[in-house]
């Protein structure tokens, strides 16, 4: 099987759509796939185009054996919403300059970003006369309509007129989560039928760590999007009620639009029981940082696009065989309860959480035990090879008369 996968965010970009569009292509060339990923020039998050790729419109490389054709992208960094919008519109157009060198496919799937990655998938299919499968990293429009940022009636009867249409035209839709799944045929209805979950997943486990040489001290850890979908305030306000027991201690790092905030909110509350790290680190050096953690921290925020959802970092979290401490009503309580990985706390319980974590303290045994559960599970079920196999599987379908 040949398969065309268009991905605005591919390696080296981070991020949770980029480990997904990864992982798939990696998964499917493991399957003996024919792979060819049409994405855009590294530039996530800050807008930094590595300056090789200057004076070209389009490169073609190799990232782990998978053909990449690379497309140009203005050199905006993601701090805006009109910068990503920008950038969402210019890869929806110049994705088309991969079309006379990307040869026979079987199928094309428009894996990223959200709605913007259908229109040139869009062309493909015409083009080509193969079928598409859209990818859900996240709910679009919706998103736009939760943050406030499109009011307009008229606008939105237009947006949901098109996420429709690019849920309908496609053969089968992938997204991340039951609860997008749940969203996208309650309000567009959608036949269930040729909507198939399949998760982000990982690359591969980790070995087991051992902290049996460790000190007394206890290290809670949140790495990732430093964004407004995740209720950092919750956090502090935990780390702030803990900052009499020395022993427990919180790091947060990575970077985004509320690094600044955060720096505020740490400062004004005098927290030195937390360390914020506004910092991008190597794979290679971020394993090291979560191989230190005792527990993982997954504050989502109560937004029901974000709650819908299951991001990319519950995967990762899992494969070092520490637990999650959990703060959702949504769809990642019931996957961490559902893998028993975890303890769950309700959105904006402050006690709750402050219990969960002194749980964990005092109780190792029960630490290591939740750690190991989502290690095991993830092994078995959200590996890449698993994620290949699921998606082969989906893409195959397109191929039945």
């Amino acid at each position: 099987m040949k398969a065309l996968i268009i991905a605005q965010y591919f390696p080296p970009d981070i991020g949770g759509a980029s480990a997904r569009a990864f992982n798939v292509a990696k998964g499917l060339y493991l399957k003996g796939c024919d792979v060819t990923v049409v994405a855009a020039f590294p530039h996530y998050p800050y807008g930094k185009i590595p300056s090789d790729y200057k004076h070209n419109a389009i490169r073609l490389e190799r990232v782990e054996n998978i053909k990449v054709l690379r497309v140009w992208i203005p050199p905006l960094p993601h701090n805006s919403v009109v910068n990503r919008v920008l950038l969402h519109l210019s890869f929806a157009f110049s994705a088309l300059f991969a079309l006379p060198f990307t040869g026979e496919v079987d199928v094309i799937w428009a894996a990223n970003p959200n709605l913007f990655s259908f229109l040139p998938a869009l062309i493909y299919k015409l083009t080509k006369r193969k079928p598409i499968v859209r990818n859900v990293d996240d709910l679009w429009p919706e998103v736009f309509y939760e943050m406030g940022i499109v009011q307009s009636k008229p606008v939105k009867m237009a947006l949901d007129f098109l996420a429709r249409l690019s849920y309908m035209i496609p053969e089968a839709v992938t997204p991340i989560s039951p609860g997008y799944k749940r969203r996208i045929v309650e309000k567009y209805g959608i036949n269930s039928q040729k909507i198939r979950v399949v998760e982000v997943g990982i690359a591969s486990a980790q070995p087991p760590v051992s902290n049996s040489n460790k000190n007394t001290q206890f290290l809670a850890v949140y790495s990732g999007v430093l964004g407004i979908g995740y209720d950092f305030n919750t956090v502090l306000k935990a780390a702030h009620s803990l900052s009499e027991h020395k022993d427990i201690v919180f790091l947060i790092r990575g970077t985004g639009e509320r690094e600044f905030e955060l720096e505020q909110l740490v400062g004004s509350l005098g927290l030195e029981n937390v360390t914020l790290k506004a910092d991008f680190l190597s794979r290679k050096e971020l394993a090291v940082l979560l191989r230190s953690a005792d527990a993982f921290l997954l504050p989502m925020s109560p937004a029901s696009f974000v709650e819908e959802g299951l991001p990319a970092k519950i995967f990762e979290y899992q494969s070092y065989g520490k637990p999650i401490v959990c703060i959702s009503d949504g769809e990642p309580a019931r996957y961490v309860q559902a893998t028993h990985s975890g303890l769950v706390v309700r959105q904006k319980d402050t006690v709750g959480l402050v219990r969960a974590i002194l749980k964990l303290y005092r109780n190792r045994k029960l630490a290591s035990e939740l750690g190991e559960n989502g290690r095991r599970h993830v092994s078995s079920n959200m590996t890449t090879e698993k994620i290949g196999e699921r998606m082969y599987e989906i893409f195959a379908s397109t191929q039945r008369e």
